[in-house]
C-alpha cells in the first residue's frame, strides 16, 4: 500500500567503502563503524547515472540510492539538492519545473561526463550492490517499512481532521495489540 519511507540506521558499512574511507559532505549515516559511503565525486556520478536511466526528481534520487543500498544509507536532501544545483550549474543536467518540483534530465555534457567515468561509475555501483546485500537486511527492511507505513497512515488520517473518540480508541487498541505481538514475538 505504501512505499519505503524510512532511513535505516546503517551498521553495514565499515572503513574503506569509499576510496579514501574518510568522512565528508556525502557522509550521511547514523550508527555504524565509521567510514564513508561515497568518496569525493562518487555521489555526483551516481546521481548522473540514475538520471541517465530516466529523468528524476530529487526525492526519486534519494529513494533510488536508498534502494540500491538496501536501505542501509539514505542521502539527505541537504546533500542531494545542492548536488543537483551544482550539476545544473555545470551543465550536466537540466531541470524542468512540474508544479513545485523539478524534474532533472541529463544533458549531452552529462552524458559525456558519464562516458568518461564509466569504469568509476561501474565500480561505484558494484560496491553499492555488494554493500546492500547483507543477509538479514531484507527482514529488517520489511519491519522498518511497516513501521514507517504505520506512521504515514497515522499522519495521513490525522491530517484529514478530527478523529472521534471511538475511532481514536480503535487506533490506539490496534497499535497496542501490535506492540504486544512484537513483545511476545
Amino acid at each position: 500500500m505504501f512505499h519505503h519511507h524510512f532511513r535505516h540506521e546503517g551498521r553495514r558499512f565499515g572503513h574503506g567503502f569509499g576510496r579514501d574511507g574518510g568522512h565528508g559532505p556525502h557522509h550521511h549515516r547514523r550508527g555504524g563503524f565509521g567510514g564513508r559511503i561515497f568518496a569525493q565525486g562518487d555521489l555526483r556520478l551516481v546521481m548522473l547515472a540514475l538520471i541517465a536511466e530516466k529523468p528524476r526528481h530529487g526525492y526519486e534520487l534519494i529513494k533510488a540510492i536508498e534502494e540500491r543500498l538496501a536501505g542501509t544509507y539514505t542521502p539527505s536532501p541537504g546533500v542531494i539538492y545542492p548536488t543537483l544545483t551544482l550539476l545544473e550549474e555545470i551543465g550536466q543536467v537540466t531541470a524542468t519545473t512540474e508544479g513545485s518540483r523539478k524534474l532533472y534530465t541529463l544533458t549531452p555534457e552529462g552524458e559525456q561526463a558519464l562516458a568518461e567515468q564509466k569504469a568509476v561509475v561501474d565500480a561505484i555501483f558494484a560496491r553499492m550492490t555488494q554493500a546492500g546485500g547483507d543477509e538479514g537486511v531484507a527482514a529488517m527492511l520489511q519491519i522498518r517499512r511497516a513501521m514507517e507505513n504505520l506512521k504515514l497512515a497515522l499522519r495521513m488520517r490525522m491530517s484529514q481532521g478530527p478523529i472521534d473518540a471511538e475511532h481514536r480508541q480503535r487506533i490506539a487498541d490496534a497499535i497496542d495489540a501490535a506492540a504486544r505481538a512484537v513483545e511476545q514475538g
